[in-house]
């Protein structure tokens, strides 16, 4: 995922990404511009989707949702699967939103998130977490099974008690927008990254989102230079990073970046 920018240009892809078999089910989050096209190229089938998560209304997170609910739907011919999103991609929220159709709302299962909410799927727990982004409803997402649990930011700016989101995260996957110091309002640069990964001390910090000027300038070097900081793994997202998550999960589930 990337900044408009990045999504403008397609320095980076913007497909979002894909927990596969986390407790048998397949989930997209995020499907921004060209999910569908990447999931294909990188091997993987979108029609065997269980569910799809839309953290907030911009379009490089939503763009491609409502094709991919077609293909877990079976062409829209099956009530089938889980569709979760904030309350202004599915309802629309002042001026944001909504970002899904009525007529693709009316096959999935449909949850509304507002922060500090959860979705109870299986043994999985989704809960959305807080954020301070443009869209005023956007959330994150929590992936809770018995003895495993992956977080991801989406769109935030560094704020006071963020780390409070993720406590017990063992994998946190965040949205990381530019080098150093540099801020941009609504988003984490990778110092705030730095400092987040201090608080919550993850066994695995990622990097994703990146916007153009983190892109030019070796996000690799900046994933270093907060694992020195820190003594946490940290890796920067590159496209098609497949990670298989066996070290931190009772079975094999993978996560799939595009």
């Amino acid at each position: 995922m990337a900044d408009a920018f990045a999504t403008i240009t397609q320095k980076r892809m913007t497909g979002g990404f894909r927990l596969d078999d986390i407790d048998g089910k397949n989930i997209h989050i995020d499907p921004g511009p060209g999910a569908l096209v990447r999931t294909y190229q990188f091997g993987l089938n979108p029609l065997n989707l269980n569910g799809v998560l839309v953290s907030h209304c911009h379009t490089d997170h939503y763009t491609d949702a409502e094709v991919l609910i077609e293909a877990m739907t079976k062409g829209m011919t099956r009530k089938k699967g889980l569709l979760i999103g904030s309350r202004s991609v599915i309802n629309g929220f002042e001026k944001w939103g909504p970002s899904i159709s009525n007529y693709h709302l009316s096959k999935p299962q449909v949850t509304v998130l507002e922060a500090g909410e959860s979705k109870k799927v299986g043994k999985l727990n989704i809960t959305a977490t807080r954020t301070k982004h443009g869209d005023p409803k956007a959330v994150g997402f929590k992936f809770q099974l018995d003895d495993f649990t992956l977080t991801y930011t989406s769109d935030t700016g560094y704020f006071k008690d963020l780390h409070r989101e993720y406590i017990d995260t063992d994998v946190l996957l965040a949205s990381v927008i530019r080098p150093g110091n540099d801020r941009l309002h609504g988003h984490m640069c990778a110092d705030d990254f730095g400092k987040l990964v201090s608080e919550v001390s993850p066994k695995l910090a990622i990097m994703t989102h990146l916007g153009m000027k983190l892109i030019m300038n070796n996000p690799e070097q900046e994933a270093a230079r907060i694992q020195e900081h820190t003594g946490i793994k940290t890796i920067a997202a590159r496209d098609g990073l497949k990670l298989n998550l066996d070290d931190f999960k009772p079975k094999q589930q993978t996560l799939d970046e595009f």
